[in-house]
Formats: structure tokens, C-alpha cells, sequence
């Protein structure tokens, strides 16, 4: 029996097992190469097809970059001494300064609600947030929401001051 052992570990080699099979046991370098290049190329090609929606931060900074719209279009109401309108196209998803016509346009993947006052100062006051040289607006909100959480700008009708508020939605 000792000798039946001590053949078997003759017949294996440090190049392999006794079956012959040793030296193929594991990947050579040019198929490991192959398989990371068709992963890269893959990878190439559908990452851009991926659909990317607009981030929190993303979504925070429109709400912010509405809200200093609408504290310029105030402060160039009572600067100037004279009404300045900011318009509101909630379908659009388009903001319009009233006092440098500069637009803030929102991506199609942030809903857009606007809450707006249907007269102002005894008129109809349309699509618009107005602001007057006593500081005091006809006050609405505007809502930037996705997938649940966003943001609400607010504008108060008595002060006409502006703030964002963190919503969410569930």
C-alpha cells in the first residue's frame, strides 16, 4: 500500500496532475484583456442610453435660482419706483424676468406647478407674480417636485418677500 502511494506521488509533476491538465487550469492574460474590453465597449454604449433625471441638488439650485429671480424683480420694483411682473408659463416650465427678461427654463422630468393670484390690484393678474414699488406682490408659490421631494418657492402678497421651502410628497 505504501508503495502505490509513493507512486502516485511520483506520477505528479510541479507542472500539472498526474491527468495531464495542470498548465491549463487557469485564464491567460489575453482572455482576461478580451473580457474587459467587451465589458468597456458594452459599458460605452449603454451608459448614454441610461435616462439621467435631474438630481436633489440639481432640483434645490432651480429652486433657488427662482427664487433670486424673483427677490431682483422686487427689489427693481421698489428701485425703480414702478410695477414689475414676473411671468409664470407653468406648461412651458419657463420663468421670464420682469425687469431683464432673462428665462429660467426647467428639465421635462421636474414637474412644474405654479399657485398663482387670478386678480391683483382689482385686474386679472394672468400668468405673473407682480411686484410693486411699495415691496408689497400679488404673492403666489411655484413647486418643483420629482419623484416625491422638492421644493416650494413662496412669495408673500403683504412683505413680498421671497423664500424656498423643502417639500415632500408622499
Amino acid at each position: 500500500m505504501e508503495r502505490k502511494v509513493e507512486q502516485a506521488q511520483h506520477k505528479t509533476s510541479r507542472a500539472g496532475s498526474a491527468d495531464g491538465t495542470g498548465a491549463t487550469d487557469g485564464f491567460t492574460l489575453i482572455e482576461v484583456v478580451a473580457v474587459v474590453a467587451i465589458v468597456a465597449i458594452l459599458a460605452a454604449i449603454v451608459i448614454p442610453a441610461l435616462p439621467r433625471g435631474t438630481s436633489r441638488a440639481r432640483l434645490e439650485s432651480y429652486a433657488v435660482e427662482a427664487a433670486a429671480m424673483l427677490k431682483f424683480d422686487r427689489d427693481a420694483a421698489i428701485r425703480n419706483r414702478v410695477q414689475i411682473a414676473t411671468e409664470i408659463d407653468a406648461p412651458a416650465r419657463v420663468m421670464r424676468s420682469g425687469a431683464t427678461g432673462r428665462s429660467i427654463r426647467v428639465p421635462d422630468d421636474v414637474r412644474f406647478d405654479a399657485l398663482l393670484a387670478a386678480r391683483c390690484n382689482s385686474r386679472p393678474a394672468g400668468p405673473t407674480i407682480r411686484f410693486f414699488s411699495s415691496g408689497m406682490s400679488c404673492g403666489g408659490a411655484i413647486a418643483l417636485t420629482r419623484l416625491g421631494v422638492g421644493y416650494q418657492v413662496r412669495v408673500n402678497w403683504l412683505t413680498g418677500a421671497v423664500e424656498v421651502v423643502s417639500i415632500d410628497e408622499l
